[in-house]
């Protein structure tokens, strides 16, 4: 147990630092706050130009939508350096127990989520028509951390099928893009077909956003709670299925003596 969390917590901790440069704010500054920001101002200002909707509903949704892009991308990122590096079959090779290594690797990704969308909120306030009291900060950091677990949950999916497929990064590309489509990021949800409203109910962020542009609007923590039950149910239903997949590969990669794709 103990030597699981350290591999928890270390490798998490190493995995973090390496992707994404947090030790060097030059670059971690830029990629994940000033590229993320951007994509807020960017749809705020198409929708002005447009009269879409007001500012708040373009800042909610890009802002909690940017704890996919922490999440899916991260652990993408993760299993293609893991291949790129070709430590990715010695590492599944291993008698030792990967699951804490994996999820130690997802925790930070969670915790960069809630910054990147902290952050996106904070510049909003301050350039945008774009308004939140003080109460209702710690409601919206509730709504925020189950988006970026619910997120994360399916970045570890898409880490899992990058077991077997090589091009893990076009599925995240895929994946990030059908969240921002299917899930009300920058369109009214019940504009949708119905066939993509079922599919964006069925995805992590959905309920997140909806909760957060809640509570923008006044409502309480109590109100959009069975929003945010639903979004960490979700997340939870995600993460077995990933855990369950990447079960189901290291099983064949003892049967096959090989992790590629047939």
């Amino acid at each position: 147990m103990n030597q699981d969390l350290r591999v928890f917590f270390i490798g998490g901790y190493l995995s973090y630092k390496a992707l994404f440069n947090w030790m060097h704010p030059s670059h971690y500054i830029p990629t994940m706050l000033g590229a993320p920001v951007f994509q807020v101002l960017f749809f705020v200002y198409v929708g002005r130009f447009a009269e879409l909707q007001d500012d708040t509903f373009f800042v909610t949704g890009n802002a909690v939508q940017l704890t996919a892009m922490a999440g899916v991308y991260g652990m993408a990122m993760t299993i293609g350096g893991e291949r790129w590096t070709q430590t990715l079959s010695p590492l599944m090779a291993s008698p030792a127990n990967r699951l804490p290594l994996f999820l130690g690797r997802s925790l930070p990704l969670i915790v960069n989520g809630i910054i990147t969308s902290a952050f996106a909120f904070f510049i909003s306030w301050l350039l945008l028509d774009f308004e939140l009291s003080r109460s209702q900060l710690p409601a919206l950091a509730v709504v925020v951390a189950a988006s970026a677990f619910s997120c994360t949950s399916l970045g570890l999916l898409v880490g899992a099928i990058g077991l077997r497929g090589r091009d893990v990064f076009f599925i995240a590309n895929l994946v990030v893009f059908s969240l921002l489509l299917f899930c009300g990021v920058n369109v009214p949800l019940d504009t949708l077909p119905n066939w993509m409203e079922a599919v964006g109910r069925a995805l992590p962020l959905t309920h997140g956003i909806e909760a957060a542009r809640e509570i923008a609007a006044g409502a309480t923590l109590g109100d959009v709670s069975s929003l945010v039950w639903t979004e960490l149910a979700i997340g939870v239903a995600y993460a077995t299925v990933a855990y369950a997949l990447f079960r189901f590969f290291e099983f064949e990669r003892r049967r096959r003596a090989t992790l590629e794709t047939i």
